[in-house]
């Protein structure tokens, strides 16, 4: 979803950083400057860096919430009994960005949930401080990792929500995009 979001922004002329971690697909456009990461820890600290000369942010990445507090140096062998894996949590990039949010910012998030999606989603929204939410359900059939379409409700920091059916993930692109120029608009009329 991410290479598809910065696809379409670079076609609507925006200067696109793309922060991307191992994935097997890469942007086609020379307009995107991709920032290649391996792990939660390098994506965070490059979100980190880019975000206070940018005007939008689009979190589109599966970051894990949690890495092992001790990571092996080699590989470990079978032995007896059980292992035990404590984990941690990772560094959060959206609350992150989010404290760091400046009025003129736009930060759009996504929220892939399995069961109270409507509510965590929102919850998310707020307590990151984020302007839309793009939700993902892994119980729709055909939609998110793996598959070249998608099924989202975009949610905004006014509680409008806009559902939208089973698409091509680049029309989803398009979508989140359509969302984030009308609250554009909104602020410009505002001020």
């Amino acid at each position: 979803m991410g290479v598809a979001i910065a696809e379409c922004a670079a076609g609507m002329g925006a200067d696109v950083d793309l922060v991307l971690g191992p994935v097997d697909i890469r942007p086609q456009s020379e307009n995107i400057n991709v920032i290649n990461v391996t792990g939660a820890a390098a994506m965070y600290e490059a979100c980190v860096a880019l975000f206070p000369a940018c005007d939008m942010a689009v979190l589109a990445a599966a970051v894990a919430d949690f890495t092992p507090v001790a990571v092996a140096g080699s590989k470990i062998k079978k032995g007896e009994g059980n292992i035990s894996l404590e984990l941690k949590p990772t560094a959060d990039i959206a609350a992150t960005l989010g404290k760091m949010k400046k009025q003129n910012q736009i930060i759009a998030g996504f929220a892939l949930e399995t069961d109270n999606e409507l509510e965590n989603a929102q919850r998310k929204l707020r307590h990151k401080n984020m302007d839309i939410i793009v939700l993902n359900s892994l119980n729709d059939e055909g939609a998110g990792f793996g598959y070249d379409t998608n099924r989202i409700t975009i949610i905004d920091r006014n509680n409008v929500i806009d559902r939208f059916e089973l698409k091509s993930k680049e029309e989803v692109a398009v979508d989140i995009f359509r969302k984030i120029i009308s609250l554009i608009n909104a602020k410009q009329i505002l001020r």
